[in-house]
């Protein structure tokens, strides 16, 4: 039997605004000429003829938010609470036996950006492609914001996800989901100008804060979701251990049995 590997991350990448401007990484990239002036630190004596091509190590120094790139969300980030009151939990307290799990791809690109999915879209969908939720299952929606990836654009592409909707999700023993949207809510745009016209604050991030009374962890900006079939692979996702933080850079992966 053949695997076949699919990544499902995006690279984290200096200057794109995909991100608002707070939130844009910055790289600073230090080549292999520089490297070697660097090395002398460590070797004293060391002149650039006893290096390959004068030559020596090339490192990177980040500043990035634990929310650049593909990323996992903790509870943290939702509120300090959880599950009725519960300290909620950070990203180095996530669950390692919830990072491998049978994955479930559901399509929502049809639907036009800011929708906000309700609990009867699920059902459909999930009825459509043949698939009962089970415990542990890792829940992917695809919502037609990928393509826009690199672009302005991204941050008001695609559909969200509604507190019902949520919660529906883990009421079926799912604790991780996944989007390859900017944000497991339909775009804050959207979300800001229901709230400007109504003056309801219930729609104020409502698929995070549903986080508050049933906790779950979220992926965002996830890619490659249409390579994806809507079941039989299976999907990995270990965040980096960031000690106390609301969330943390992963490099999805999912494994298709060929």
């Amino acid at each position: 039997m053949k695997r076949t590997f699919i990544d499902l991350s995006i690279a984290i990448e200096a200057g794109l605004p995909s991100d608002p401007p707070l939130m844009i990484p910055k790289i600073t990239y230090l080549d292999h000429k520089l490297g070697a002036e660097t090395m002398k630190l460590f070797y004293p004596g060391l002149t650039e003829s006893d290096l390959p091509d004068g030559l020596g190590w090339a490192l990177e120094i980040l500043e990035l938010s634990t929310h650049a790139g593909t990323h996992m969300d903790a509870p943290w980030h939702y509120h300090p609470l959880q599950d009725h009151g519960r300290p909620a939990l950070t990203i180095d307290q996530f669950p390692l036996e919830w990072a491998v799990g049978p994955g479930v791809k559901v399509d929502f690109s049809r639907m036009p950006d800011g929708y906000n999915i309700t609990p009867d879209d699920l059902k459909r969908e999930l009825d459509a492609v043949g698939h009962t939720l089970c415990e542990g299952d890792v829940f992917l929606a695809q919502t037609g914001a990928a393509p826009f990836w690199g672009s302005s654009e991204y941050l008001v592409k695609g559909c969200g996800f509604g507190r019902e909707a949520t919660w529906w999700l883990v009421d079926q023993g799912v604790h991780v989901v996944g989007t390859d949207a900017w944000s497991w809510d339909r775009p804050l745009p959207f979300q800001a100008a229901d709230f400007t016209r109504t003056g309801d604050a219930s729609v104020i991030w409502e698929g995070h804060f549903a986080g508050i009374e049933k906790g779950y962890f979220q992926i965002e900006k996830l890619t490659n979701l249409d390579r994806l079939p809507a079941t039989g692979f299976t999907f990995y996702c270990f965040p980096v251990k960031i000690k106390g933080a609301s969330a943390g850079w992963i490099r999805a992966v999912a494994e298709l049995a060929v």
